[in-house]
């Protein structure tokens, strides 16, 4: 089959990131179906698809040429005062640079295009760019093409400085010498036509060979449209708009017939094409893993270090964790002699499999990390199964007493590399990297880069933008589409599943146009970041191995291959997880110590009763891995764990798929359901979960016990069974059982055992991770069962910023009976701190600073520091004088107020709002004072307290108001409850708190009351809209759903903060609500009996009576009760009715001078 004869050398692939719209599979198919025979990626100022199309290229039979498109940085004449000089009319931009496109003819130039990739990333310009000397520097085994009008040569043509053009050409041929081309372009742009004249007359003016290319971004024509609008949001322009960035329908993959023909009169610049082609015969090749070295010292092998770091930990572990006082020394050896032997066992495997090195990196930097005082995790996934890891100190799970397998993690009859990923405390995870930077060296160490992609609502979002669609009417759009991060919905499956949708792109032309554009730029890469915990070490340089790039976010560098090319690359990938649980016990523990506690969570017993009891009791409220609703009421309450192995099977279980054993597993723990252990040989490896397997490491044991696999072998058999490759199946099917036959099972049974295994592999959980996970949960649990107060303040002060979860610990603290304290400028941390007094209680605990809304925690830390270097604040002016202005301004003050953190200074929030601006000036000049040295107004000793007077003479904001200025500055209610008022009419309308209908779980109408907190609405499956309301009560928070009719019906009435009485359906199976009726509680509470009013003198009358004026109209009686100086009391019951609300109410309580006003 004949070849076409041309060659694209000029392709931007997805990876020119919101530029180039070819995925690296479509353009194969693409020279596949047009015969091409090799094809160059030339993505902007990146190689990140070098390795990933080399592969794939080879796959498909096609030369893969490996180019990219590099900014070269002009270098212009500078007139004499040193300012550039630019041309009369000039078509320079703001960019200081102009493309060169770069193709790798061998491993030379393959090394030096990284060099320069390198080199373009380290300047802080905006775009990536080299200059001419580090091209010079790095051009041998290039090939290089001019870039057209936009690039170096071609800018000063357009410019008119024909001189210039010749010149910078001259430099290039220079520079590239047999290896520049002259490159033409034929787009239809008035650019090309105006530059190619004379770009030719150069060609053959000096000797240089012609190249034509084709710039292309996208497949075909029909593709435009949606690749311009890739453009706009790229460059957050609105297609409507006439000043932006264009290309044209012929920047796609065009043919070699239609590039023939387009360069019917220079057939020599599509011949170059081919030879361009056979020049850079050069493809990037997968490599072998590569470490860094270990330093072990003069004379000392990684083996030999490995060995000696192993067998000493081990000893230390055994003294520490395994042998027992008054053990006798045969004792010891017994007990020691099973770690000693799989010590050695393991020892061999690794080194036999080159593995050393690996260990000894990893157990560094964690050692490092401990000694640093910074948390590290007991384990994560199969590593916690290796005695070595154990002895290492990288794991902190002992993996004989729980039966963890090292064949899991490192298996030597399928080799491949260890892959350990370690948790770090989340506040201190970047000190661990920088300590691998610097031992290893800054260009040997960088993080990976990871693609985002335009996901369904993403592009929606983007393409609703620049097509300039009402923003309101698109994210009503997007929010049609199906919300799960776990496994994001495409837009063909939101159309399907969605009739809503379905219906709107029928409906309006410009709906439909939105999607058909969405529609072919869904799933291209929109921007480049970093892995969340990924890191690579190399064993020099990297710009020796990969592409590097910058992260604007971070001054590390960044591979330029993605995880799994970067593996084939031959870089080895150490995971530095950040894990919030580990900063929450940190946090905990240092807090426990500064209250006189000895406490070293590491070595907590693991059959601590009060833990036990208190998981049982499903009272794990930020308890890691046991926190969920389901969990709680499904399982722990059901279960009521009371040992580590059932907190193991627990984390296992919850899943999709082995969830379906719960009830089962709960029911054989407390012996209402006999197990079955398979076979009387299997009993003793299934025992421990009552007959059900649960782990992966089950299957392993099966194969080995039943059919004398070595664990080696049956981990093969496992991941075959996880996979379900058909073929491997029937043959593992077989071994299987003629293995169980030749130990004396029955060849059915055997086959029965296989089918069960096979069914349950599917979904088995890794045992090593579960421990793992299952440890840092019974920590959690212990903290918060022992050190309750100290566990939630450290577990808010963690989430600070997520005023849902804030709101779920206020519940749980009510619930605990710890005082959660408002925020006081006086008494606050920046953070959560507990609070106990000197007689010992259990403490409360003091809202955080920086967990008030838009303050800032560093704003907060400074104005912590600055009261205890200078004292508590006396008043609102000493406050105000010692306030940095730069560091607090109007807003922040503004939610201090609300919140209540100044209430210890005056109480009257509503005067303190009022009079900021008069704070902040005497805070301005207090700061101006301090800087020019002078003493000022507030200087010296005489500045004591101001008056309150000196503030604005107004009534404090009514209850109601005050209550939600404070949920606005901090999602909570902190020095009372909406509902607070309604006490009466809740209990003249017989309304129940949630928490307690919930705990007696009968099903049936409920008369509820709550303040409606937030509305999430849905579409269901038939096109009906219905929600989710969360509310809260006295008793805490709970959701409700109200269908369709319902929400229309109350639709009006839902605003967030107002308190309604409700009628709801409880299901007592699911503890869910169904809402039947709303009624504000206000209204529900205008039949109140009446009002008492007590004064003391004659003073608050005329404002009273201002008052009682807005009352009336109503039913509700009022009494106004006067205390005498004698202690006597008269009383006046008012002939009018009156509407006696919470606000009315509050309005009474406002008036200075009234007493008590309480309803009747």
């Amino acid at each position: 089959m004949a070849n076409a004869n041309f060659v694209h050398l000029r392709v931007h692939t997805a990876y020119s990131l919101s530029e180039g719209a070819i995925p690296i599979s479509e353009l194969l198919e693409l020279c596949r179906a047009r015969e091409m025979p090799a094809v160059a990626i030339t993505d902007t100022n990146n190689m990140f698809g070098a390795l990933e199309f080399s592969t794939a290229a080879a796959k498909a039979g096609v030369q893969p040429i490996i180019g990219c498109q590099l900014n070269l940085t002009r270098d212009r004449p500078r007139r004499g005062n040193g300012v550039h000089e630019v041309a009369q009319g000039s078509s320079e931009q703001a960019s200081e640079s102009d493309p060169l496109v770069l193709l790798v003819k061998d491993e030379t130039g393959y090394h030096n295009l990284m060099k320069l990739m390198h080199q373009a990333y380290l300047d802080e310009a905006a775009d990536p760019q080299v200059p001419m000397a580090v091209l010079e520097e790095y051009a041998e085994g290039l090939i290089a093409l001019t870039g057209g009008p936009q690039g170096p040569v071609g800018r000063q043509l357009l410019d008119g400085q024909a001189d210039a053009a010749r010149a910078i050409l001259a430099k290039l041929a220079a520079v590239f010498p047999g290896g520049l081309y002259v490159e033409l372009l034929r787009h239809g742009l008035q650019e090309e036509r105006n530059t190619e004249p004379a770009f030719v007359d150069l060609a053959y003016d000096m000797d240089l060979p012609l190249v034509a290319t084709n710039e292309a971004f996208f497949t075909d024509a029909t593709m435009h449209e949606a690749h311009d609008a890739l453009i706009c949001i790229a460059e957050g322009a609105y297609l409507s708009a006439a000043d932006r960035r264009r290309l044209t329908p012929d920047h796609g993959f065009k043919s070699a017939n239609e590039m023939r023909a387009l360069f019917a009169d220079l057939p020599e610049a599509v011949e170059n094409t081919l030879v361009i082609a056979k020049r850079t015969a050069f493809m990037v090749e997968p490599r072998a893993p590569i470490l860094p070295p270990y330093d072990c010292g003069e004379g000392r092998s990684e083996e030999e270090e490995l060995k000696g770091q192993a067998e000493a930990g081990l000893e230390e572990r055994l003294e520490a964790r395994v042998f027992q006082p008054g053990m006798t020394e045969d004792e010891r050896a017994h007990v020691a002699d099973p770690y000693r032997k799989r010590l050695d066992y393991e020892l061999k495997i690794i080194v036999d499999m080159g593995y050393p090195g690996y260990f000894l990196i990893v157990a560094d930097f964690i050692h490092w990390a401990k000694e640093n005082a910074i948390p590290v995790g007991p384990g994560r996934g199969s590593g916690a199964g290796s005695v070595v890891s154990w002895a290492l100190l990288i794991t902190d799970l002992d993996p004989l007493r729980f039966g963890l397998l090292f064949e899991r993690f490192l298996n030597p009859e399928r080799v491949s590399m260890p892959d350990f990923d370690i948790d770090f405390c989340q506040d201190r995870r970047d000190e661990v990297i920088h300590y691998v930077q610097e031992k290893y060296g800054r260009d040997h160490v960088a993080q990976i880069i990871t693609f985002g992609k335009l996901q369904a609502r993403a592009v929606l979002r983007d393409v609703g933008r620049v097509l300039e669609m009402a923003y309101g009417y698109v994210d009503k759009i997007c929010k049609l589409v199906p919300f799960n991060p776990a496994n994001p919905p495409t837009l063909d499956e939101a159309l399907k599943a969605e009739p809503q949708l379905r219906k709107m792109a029928m409906d309006d032309p410009a709906v439909q146009k939105l999607i058909d554009i969405a529609r072919k730029l869904e799933g291209l890469y929109r921007h480049a970041s970093t892995h969340a915990a990924g890191v690579v070490i190399g064993d020099r340089p990297l710009d020796h191995l990969i592409p590097l790039y910058r992260d604007p976010r971070s001054d590390m560098p960044v591979t330029g291959f993605s995880m799994k090319y970067v593996e084939m690359a031959g870089l080895v990938k150490f995971d530095f997880l950040g894990l919030k649980t580990l900063t929450v016990l940190a946090q905990a523990e240092k807090m426990v110590r500064q209250a006189g506690h000895d406490l070293d969570i590491a070595s907590i017993p693991l059959d601590d009763r009060k833990t036990y009891e208190m998981i049982g009791r499903g009272d794990t409220t930020g308890v890691f891995q046991l926190e969920s609703s389901g969990m709680r009421d499904n399982v722990l309450k059901k279960l009521k764990p009371d040992t580590f192995e059932d907190i193991i099977a627990v984390v296992a279980l919850y899943r999709p798929g082995p969830m379906d054993n719960i009830p089962s597993y709960i029911k054989r723990k407390h012996g209402k359901e006999a197990p079955d252990y398979l076979y009387p040989t299997l009993e003793g490896i299934l025992k421990e979960t009552f007959g059900i397997m649960i782990y992966q490491e089950q299957v392993m044991q099966i194969a080995q016990e039943l059919s004398g696999y070595s664990l080696g072998g049956a981990d093969i058999l496992r991941r075959a069974m996880g996979k379900k490759i058909r073929s491997e199946m029937a043959q593992q099917r077989q071994t299987f059982i003629d293995g169980a036959v030749n130990k004396g099972v029955p060849e059915a049974k055997a086959n029965d055992i296989f089918e069960q295994v096979s069914k349950f592999a599917g979904y088995g959980f890794n045992k090593s991770h579960a421990a793992a996970y299952a440890l840092v949960a019974y920590q959690t649990a212990y903290m918060k069962a022992n050190h309750p107060v100290e566990f939630m303040a450290a577990s808010m002060t963690l989430d600070m910023g997520n005023t849902d979860k804030l709101s779920i610990f206020h519940q749980e603290l009510r619930q605990m009976g710890v005082e959660l304290l408002g925020p006081d400028v006086n008494a606050s941390d920046a953070v959560f701190m507990v609070e106990r007094s000197d007689g010992g209680d259990k403490g409360a605990i003091r809202y955080a600073l920086a967990a008030i809304k838009n303050v800032g925690e560093a704003a907060m830390e400074k104005l912590v520091r600055g009261r205890r270097a200078n004292g508590p604040f006396k008043d609102l002016f000493d406050l105000a004088q010692r306030l940095d202005p730069h560091a607090v301004n109007k807003r922040q003050m503004e939610n201090l107020i609300r919140a209540g953190a100044f209430d210890s200074l005056c109480s009257n929030r509503r005067q303190v709002f009022n009079a900021i601006e008069m704070l902040l000036r005497h805070a301005s000049i207090a700061n101006d004072e301090r800087d020019s040295g002078q003493m000022g107004l507030f200087g010296g000793d005489g500045a004591g307290a101001v008056e309150a007077e000196s503030l604005p003479e107004i009534p404090d904001w009514p209850k109601m108001d005050r209550l939600t200025e404070e949920f606005e500055a901090t999602g909570l209610y902190l020095s009372g409850h909406p509902l607070d008022d309604f006490t009466q009419t809740m209990k003249r309308l017989k309304v129940k708190a949630h928490a307690n209908i919930v705990a007696a779980g009968k099903p049936g109408p409920r008369r509820m009351a709550g303040t409606l907190l937030a509305i999430s609405e849905r579409t269901s499956k038939k096109g009906n809209r219905y929600a989710f309301l969360k509310f809260m009560d006295l008793s805490g928070n709970f959701e409700a759903v109200a269908f369709s009719e319902t929400l229309a019906a109350h639709r009006a009435n839902l605003v967030l903060g107002k308190s309604f009485f409700i009628r709801a359906q409880f299901d007592g199976d699911n503890g869910r609500f169904q809402i039947r009726e709303l009624e504000p509680l206000e209204n529900a509470a205008r039949a109140a009996a009446g009002l008492a009013i007590v004064v003391d003198s004659k003073a608050p009358l005329a404002a009273l009576r201002e008052v009682l004026a807005t009352g009336r109209q109503g039913q509700g009686q009022v009494r106004l009760i006067t205390r005498l100086e004698d202690g006597g009391e008269v009383e006046v019951e008012l002939r009018e009715g009156y509407t006696v609300s919470p606000q009315f109410l509050d309005s009474v309580r406002a008036v200075p001078g009234i007493v008590e006003a309480r309803e009747l």
